[in-house]
């Protein structure tokens, strides 16, 4: 729909969120006309436009009394901003990101509020501040002790967007879930600065001392979600926080660093120049960075996204920053059982046969294709598919 790639990959998660409340395919499909030919700041002010119209309209149906219609505008518009500022991530931090990011917030913090019965916004203690969270109960049992789901987010999503992911199927299924952003994500990334970190079992055991506490969570049944990035989250977090139950990655893979090693191989670096890395002489960087600035992904994902998210301002800092980003022995720690995706067309997932090799605990791994309209990052075009798959599984493992 959209003709820049970028865009078209930005613009499209929208649509996956359609059957969770997220979007409708005539306002994406509108979106995309008014962009048009335009640059990341047509894109910016077009995905506004439309986010900014839908909480206005949010903020009518209320006032009238149409609490289930301000509801829906309310999740249709905090979509939408999250979608305008993804093309403008980088540092310094744009303004419009920032005003669109608290924008966002405050629709779904009223979409929340508007829930039947409202989902509980929470903060999570971690370090010396905390981590911004909501609290989903399964749908129907509210007041019962039910499983947990605690969902992990990657490298560039907020924590709103996990509600359209895997939160509300959640709650419909039964689970109560726990959805939260760290290090390096949302609120702690944009007001806070606060980078992302590798070691994520240092964020998770916090998440689930809080879950403990939490009144109606069945302590032998708590699962850990993640999703893109998250996927190496989750499993890095799982190799040292045994209190969990289960630990689902999607993709499965085993993080950034080995991602860092093939690139560089494939961009035609000596090999004793890959083996040498984090560490890189001038020529090196010069090399590596013409070829990530060649490829506009790449140029977004490392040198914007990358850079912000992991507190870098030049690429050798980079590659430093993200050297920890690695599963590697780690992975036969895991002892819970283990659910691995992968996807035809996404390049995240293409190790997770070989890491499933490496799991030592009960392992499955679940296989989505192009055919099943399944087959990009996440599943994204068919998150209701992954979705009963991946609770059909966890149904399994927790006698659900």
């Amino acid at each position: 729909m959209f003709k820049d790639p970028l865009h078209e990959e930005f613009g499209s998660w929208a649509l996956g969120f359609a059957p969770y409340g997220g979007a409708d395919v005539g306002e994406v499909t509108a979106i995309a006309a008014a962009v048009g030919d335009g640059d990341d700041n047509a894109f910016y002010d077009a995905w506004r436009a439309a986010a900014d119209r839908l909480a206005g309209s949010a903020k009518d149906a209320e006032a009238a009394g149409h609490v289930a219609s301000a509801r829906e505008y309310s999740l249709h518009a905090a979509c939408f901003y999250a979608v305008a500022y993804h093309p403008i991530y980088g540092v310094p931090v744009d303004p419009r990101l920032v005003d669109a990011f608290h924008a966002q917030m405050a629709v779904f913090d009223t979409a929340m509020r508007l829930n039947d019965p409202p989902v509980e916004s929470v903060s999570i203690p971690y370090e010396h501040t905390t981590m911004p969270a909501y609290l989903v109960r399964a749908r129907g049992h509210e007041r019962e002790t039910r499983p947990l789901l605690i969902g992990t987010n990657g490298y560039d999503a907020t924590v709103t967007e996990m509600y359209f992911a895997f939160a509300a199927a959640a709650a419909d299924r039964g689970y109560h879930c726990l959805f939260f952003d760290g290090p390096g994500q949302g609120k702690l990334l944009v007001d806070d600065g606060v980078p992302m970190r590798g070691d994520w079992e240092r964020v998770v055991t916090p998440v689930v001392d809080f879950a403990l506490a939490l009144d109606g969570v069945d302590h032998d049944r708590i699962a850990l979600t993640g999703w893109s990035l998250g996927g190496y989250l989750a499993l890095r977090a799982a190799s040292a926080e045994h209190r969990l139950a289960a630990c689902i990655a999607d993709p499965g893979f085993d993080g950034i660093w080995s991602g860092i090693l093939s690139m560089a191989t494939m961009a035609g670096l000596p090999r004793e120049a890959v083996e040498a890395l984090p560490d890189a002489d001038d020529g090196t960087l010069r090399a590596l960075q013409a070829g990530i600035e060649a490829e506009p992904h790449a140029n977004w994902g490392v040198l914007k996204r990358g850079f912000w998210v992991n507190g870098a301002d030049n690429l050798g800092d980079w590659l430093k920053a993200v050297e920890p980003f690695a599963l590697g022995d780690r992975a036969r720690d895991i002892r819970c059982p283990t659910l691995l995706t992968t996807a035809e067309n996404d390049v995240l997932g293409k190790g997770a046969p070989a890491l499933l090799d490496k799991l030592t605990c009960p392992k499955t791994l679940l296989e989505f294709t192009a055919a099943e309209g399944a087959g990009d990052h996440c599943e994204m075009q068919n998150r209701s598919l992954l979705n009963r798959r991946v609770f059909d599984w966890l149904d399994g493992v927790f006698g659900v």
